[in-house]
């Protein structure tokens, strides 16, 4: 197999536009050709990654992955009633494929899998693929959400296989494959030219069938050749949108209807094909008649602004769905992998993923590390902020670990691979990104359950007012019908809440808060009550010499600070870094210790005579300075030297983030293990009315619990690991820290941002999403109240009810739109 590629313009445009992707049976258009030699021919690919992949499989040995593979998409009924895995799908389960599309979950014997899924239209779509996989031996837990079109699946590797749960996808009618970010971001650019594709095709051919049906508006004299002429070009215009533009809509309405046993739910692509086929049918028979209406500058218009939603809504979903995203594209696409390290230090430039654990890849200054390991050569800098928040660099020695996406700053690196794909930690924090909006909140549960009941209700509607206008006007009965399956369609009110919400996520990811449970956004807005604890949450846990007192006579204050920190040399407890830090601003000169440092642990140093400790080590009494971090002071053989006073820092974006939880009368609570006086002294110098020092986690849980009890709902805020009772017992929990292990703690949202500004963004965001979101809810209400009624009284044509509905769903999306600038 050959590594070289080559983009090439083939001979001519014609033969370019009939090559498909090797890989995903794509077509490839102009300017997008890619090729590669595999197993001894030459290959064509519509992208960087679909060709990375299939040079994965072909190195492996894993070909028969391309052997028997259907090229239609349809599968034949005999496939989808076997139970035996087809051969096209074993390769994953393969270790090397295994391990890069798996990760480990909490269970020791369990693993988990993100995968991407197609076709999925509506929560009857949803709700049998959630059942279907569910019902497999060794599948422990699915999860699916709508917006981002992702399944995460928790399963034993012992009774199930990755293989397996794609198959089982694929028999119920949909296509699924194992999510890699670098990947998805391929599939989302080709999910969209596809369907930009569908609706070129609807509005050319709604522009040629309006230009023919003008004469009919306009009540112009033409003979009835011409008419006939007109009519039936039309309808020549109108299959390629019934059949290309409007075919995932049938297809989607079909298996709605299939799986309707199971699911007792209608999609909300049932009626819209019903209406277009009823339409196109009526249409069809009345120009072979000779009379009567047409329908297919109505079809044409109906399918061309139903695309041009669901265009729309796609670009919102992708855009809301970046979590995962943002992250991927951090990540390089090529890297350079060393060939016989440490023998030579030659390497290659190779696709990522074509990358395996035990490799040796060569990370340049300024490059993004591609995937995680271990640094075996060169210490070197890297800024982490990706996954902490924290934007100072982060020394590196031989041994650490490195993670993908971090930024390499100072020396050219060598790693050794210990994970790609799906295993790294980038991929496990985008894993937690998506657990928000596969963990449905009540608003969207509810949303999908009237959506299902409201689909039935309008077939219902459609058809009885059909009949009715059968009895007084039978001319005009076909066209209510068809106006009323078009304007009612519940489009607009199934995408008002989950089009919001993911939206909603976006934003806040962007500004540094990872929502792991979908219920946040709507706690915010019930929370009566905040718990913060202080150490680590209220406070960074790095105290910053305040003052020094107590100074002796003959002894100024940077001899003291300078004496101080030579005894601190070396040491690493917080009081000893703050102490040098002071002494490195001051740009002190050390004096040299007449005899080695002596750690007296739990005391305090000496040297010679001098000793710098606590007071009751020393033998002192020590001053009242309430609210500090601690003292420490300075004496030899004479008596005191100096104390020093530390006082802890305050998280930034406090001041702010206080000032906007008090404006919306939520009562602030501090809770924590420090004493009494200290957590009493912040208590005042933030403005906190409720606190409670010298507490325990069980002290800490059973004061939320109490508060709970007198009917308040709870936010609470901690470092996730010391407060890991008070985080899973309220109501919603924030866990301040760096990244994925925090949610171990319990906690509902992890924020990353060394600030808690962000926090105070997403309570105004918060406020803002149930605004708009009740806003969607009343205009989908709105719109059906008024939509239908006068679509049953035959007051709207089809085309306009088309037009009606279609601006309808736009309005939704477009409203939720706003909330990714919040």
């Amino acid at each position: 197999m050959s590594n070289q590629m080559s983009q090439q313009i083939s001979p001519s445009t014609n033969e370019k536009n009939l090559l498909v992707c090797y890989h995903c049976a794509s077509q490839i258009l102009r300017g997008e050709l890619i090729e590669a030699e595999l197993g001894g021919e030459r290959r064509s690919f519509c992208c960087p990654g679909c060709m990375a992949i299939a040079q994965t499989i072909h190195g492996e040995g894993l070909e028969v992955f391309y052997a028997r593979r259907s090229q239609s998409g349809e599968k034949p009924a005999a496939y989808l009633a076997s139970n035996e895995i087809p051969e096209k799908l074993k390769p994953y389960d393969d270790p090397s494929l295994r391990g890069r599309f798996t990760r480990p979950s909490g269970d020791a014997d369990s693993l988990e899998t993100t995968l991407r899924l197609e076709k999925i239209r509506c929560a009857a779509c949803v709700w049998l693929c959630e059942q279907h996989l569910r019902r497999n031996a060794g599948v422990q837990d699915v999860q699916i959400n709508y917006v981002t079109q992702k399944v995460m699946v928790r399963f034993s590797p012992v009774k199930t296989s990755l293989a397996r749960l794609l198959f089982e996808v694929e028999r119920i009618g949909y296509e699924a494959w194992p999510f890699e970010p670098s990947q998805s971001l391929d599939r989302a650019k080709k999910e969209r030219r596809s369907l930009l594709l569908r609706l070129g095709v609807a509005m050319l051919g709604m522009m040629q069938v309006m230009m023919y049906a003008w004469p009919t508006y306009v009540g112009a004299d033409i003979t009835p050749e011409f008419e006939i002429l007109l009519g039936w070009t039309s309808w020549i215009l109108t299959v390629p949108v019934m059949v290309y533009s409007a075919g995932p809509i049938f297809q989607a309405a079909w298996r709605s209807i299939q799986s309707f046993k199971q699911t007792h739910m209608l999609g909300m692509d049932v009626p819209i094909a019903l209406a277009l086929a009823l339409a196109f049918t009526a249409g069809t028979i009345n120009l072979i008649r000779g009379s009567g209406q047409s329908y297919f500058d109505s079809i044409t218009m109906f399918v061309a602004f139903i695309l041009a939603a669901r265009y729309v809504e796609l670009l919102a979903r992708q855009d809301a769905q970046g979590g995962a995203e943002a992250l991927a594209k951090q990540l390089p696409a090529t890297c350079e992998r060393a060939l016989n390290y440490p023998a030579s230090q030659e390497i290659e430039i190779v696709p990522v993923v074509n990358c395996n654990p035990g490799e040796v890849l060569r990370v340049s200054p300024g490059e993004v590390v591609p995937a995680d390991g271990v640094l075996i050569d060169n210490a070197s800098a890297l800024d982490e902020s990706l996954l902490t928040g924290e934007s100072k660099p982060v020394e590196k020695k031989i041994g650490d670990r490195v993670y993908a996406g971090t930024h390499n700053i100072l020396n050219p690196l060598f790693m050794r691979i210990e994970a790609v794909g799906q295993s790294t930690r980038i991929a496990g924090i985008a894993s937690l990104l998506d657990q928000a909006l596969l963990a449905k909140p009540v608003m969207v549960s509810l949303a999908e359950k009237w959506t299902a009941y409201f689909v039935a209700f309008l077939l219902f509607s459609a058809f009885v007012s059909s009949a009715i206008w059968m009895v007084f006007d039978p001319s005009r009965a076909w066209t209510v019908l068809v106006s009323v399956l078009v304007a009612s369609c519940p489009c607009a009110l199934s995408l008002a809440v989950p089009t919001a919400m993911a939206a909603a996520q976006g934003a806040v990811t962007k500004l540094g808060l990872l929502i792991v449970r979908g219920h946040v956004m709507e706690g915010l807005v019930k929370a009566t009550d905040l718990v913060l604890d202080k150490t680590g949450t209220l406070t960074m846990g790095q105290p910053e010499l305040q003052e020094i007192i107590n100074l002796r006579v003959g002894y100024r204050r940077e001899d003291a600070l300078a004496l101080a920190t030579s005894l601190e040399q070396g040491q690493r407890h917080p009081l000893a870094l703050s102490l040098m830090r002071a002494a490195e601003v001051e740009n002190l000169l050390l004096p040299k210790l007449p005899e080695p440092v002596i750690n007296q642990l739990g005391k305090g140093l000496m040297s010679g005579p001098y000793r710098l400790g606590s007071a009751s080590w020393l033998g002192i009494e020590q001053g009242a300075h309430i609210g500090q971090y601690g003292q420490v002071h300075l004496m030899d053989a004479e008596g005191l030297i100096a104390s020093f006073v530390f006082l802890d820092t305050p998280r930034p974006g406090l001041e702010q983030f206080l000032k906007v939880v008090k404006s919306r009368n939520i009562a602030v609570h501090l809770v924590s293990g420090d004493d009494p006086v200290t957590v009493s002294w912040w208590a005042n110098h933030v403005g906190i009315d409720y606190h409670q020092g010298g507490c325990t986690p069980e002290d800490k849980y059973n004061y939320i619990e109490r508060l709970q009890n007198d009917g308040r709902f709870l936010w609470a805020i901690g470092d996730g690991v010391n407060d890991a009772p008070l985080l899973a017992r309220a109501d919603v929990s924030i866990a301040v820290g760096a990244g994925a292990p925090l949610a171990a703690a319990g906690a509902d949202a992890i924020l990353t941002s060394v600030s808690l500004e962000p926090l105070a963004k997403t309570l105004r965001l918060a406020d803002k999403t149930q605004i708009i979101i009740k806003e969607n809810l009343w205009w989908a209400l709105a719109y059906n109240v008024i939509a239908i009624p006068a679509a049953m009284m035959g007051l709207v044509n089809p085309w306009i009810a088309g037009i009606g509905m279609s601006l309808s769903s736009l309005a939704v999306t477009l409203n939720a739109w706003r909330l990714r600038k919040a």
